[in-house]
């Protein structure tokens, strides 16, 4: 029921598109977009292409990020995000994370669900071929980002429960509790980083975990 709510909602967001011309990507563009198509075919065999372009990182200098439905290479339609934009058969959503998209699928009237395919030449489109090209390698990849923001995760709750258990209230009633980890500057700096390159892998594949991935953001 909720999430009938919630696609409801993201549908009166949906504006009109202006007709503009779908642009190609540009190699430039890695940090700040996301381009997916999606084809659809229908009983006697026309192809319909859409293609959701998302420019993030520069949108977010306004307060709000858009997304741009293009329908056969024209802008179809327009919305904030979270946005949910119907389709021949269905909805495309397409909701963002701190760190890139978290979904951008298509889903049909009978509630199957289907990721968008990347761009080729954009980031996602990239992380999608190395997986192709070295499945074993992009595993590998994945699951060091899962250990880093479970590490992460962890010191997190951990330092969490150290700074409440030292409110007076508390103490008095369960004690209080030291973290056995205490990191030197230059460690918590680097897991940091590791956290935010960890929740940009994850994102390049879609991966959202609102444990891992919401508590990193």
């Amino acid at each position: 029921m909720f999430t009938e709510w919630r696609r409801r909602r993201a549908a009166q967001r949906v504006k009109p598109g202006d007709g503009r011309a779908l642009k190609r990507f540009r190699w430039w563009q890695l940090l700040f977009r996301a381009l997916f198509y999606l084809r659809l075919t229908d009983d006697a065999g026309r192809q319909t292409v859409y293609a959701v372009d998302v420019r993030h990182w520069q949108n977010q200098s306004s307060g709000e990020v858009k997304a741009h439905l293009y329908l056969d290479g024209r802008r179809h339609a327009e919305s904030r995000l979270p946005a949910a934009f119907p389709v021949r058969g269905g909805t495309v959503e397409v909701r963002m994370s701190a760190f890139g998209l978290k979904r951008c699928h298509y889903v049909t009237a009978d509630g199957a669900e289907y990721q968008l395919v990347p761009d080729p030449d954009s980031a996602e489109g990239r992380r999608a071929r190395l997986d192709r090209a070295h499945p074993a390698l992009s595993r590998w990849i994945g699951f060091v980002s899962v250990i880093v923001l479970v590490i992460a995760l962890a010191l997190l709750i951990s330092q969490l429960i150290e700074q409440l258990t030292q409110v007076p209230v508390v103490s008095q009633h369960i004690g209080t509790f030291t973290s056995p980890i205490h990191l030197p500057a230059w460690l918590n700096i680097t897991m940091g980083v590791g956290t935010l390159v960890a929740s940009t892998e994850r994102a390049l594949r879609l991966r959202y975990s609102r444990l891992l991935d919401g508590g990193a953001g």
